[in-house]
């Protein structure tokens, strides 16, 4: 924690050096956590790097986080998201199918496949912001309930609790589309 103290504080100075070394230790989380809710790269790597410019512009701006940055960035990050959501219900755009891994595990296991990914994702857009969330963070990237409070600002009780809806939930809505969870 001082460590990320300290590479803030850099940070606020636009040290170059601090600027690359916050680039390089969070990018892949930050990837990960993304395309964990999108499910199309070129998107999530457009989205990814909308996060690391407004961290940029937010410490030119003098609105740079205060204690820490990869809550910052996660907070950002799960912005960036529910904006992309906004824009893609506005869009008529339908996803194109993973057609080579289709064709890779053969027709019928590709669409089995590709369907029951699709059946997910909807049964996760289902859920309310927060518990996508919890769900990225402790499943998408690995965190622990601790980490994933911290980030989240919650208590690690709510966000067991939290997760716990959210597993009920998602559970609930694959088995309404005959999904088996």
């Amino acid at each position: 924690m001082q460590e990320e103290l300290r590479l803030l504080v850099r940070a606020r100075a636009l040290d170059e050096d601090a600027l690359t070394e916050i680039h390089k230790r969070y990018y892949d989380a930050i990837y990960r956590y993304i395309s964990f809710r999108i499910n199309d790269k070129q998107t999530v790597e457009d989205l990814v790097s909308e996060v690391f410019t407004r961290f940029l512009s937010a410490l030119q701006d003098r609105h740079a986080p205060q204690n820490t940055i990869q809550g910052w960035l996660y907070g950002t990050a799960a912005r960036v998201v529910k904006e992309q959501y906004r824009r893609q219900k506005r869009s008529t755009l339908e996803p194109l199918p993973e057609s080579l891994q289709s064709q890779l595990l053969g027709p019928e296991l590709g669409a089995e496949k590709s369907m029951r990914l699709q059946q997910l994702r909807q049964a996760l857009a289902g859920l309310t912001d927060d518990q996508q969330h919890v769900l990225a963070l402790r499943f998408g990237q690995g965190l622990p309930i601790r980490e994933a409070a911290r980030i989240m600002n919650k208590s690690e009780g709510s966000v067991k609790m939290l997760q716990a809806r959210a597993i009920a939930a998602l559970t609930r809505q694959l088995a309404e589309t005959g999904v088996s969870p």
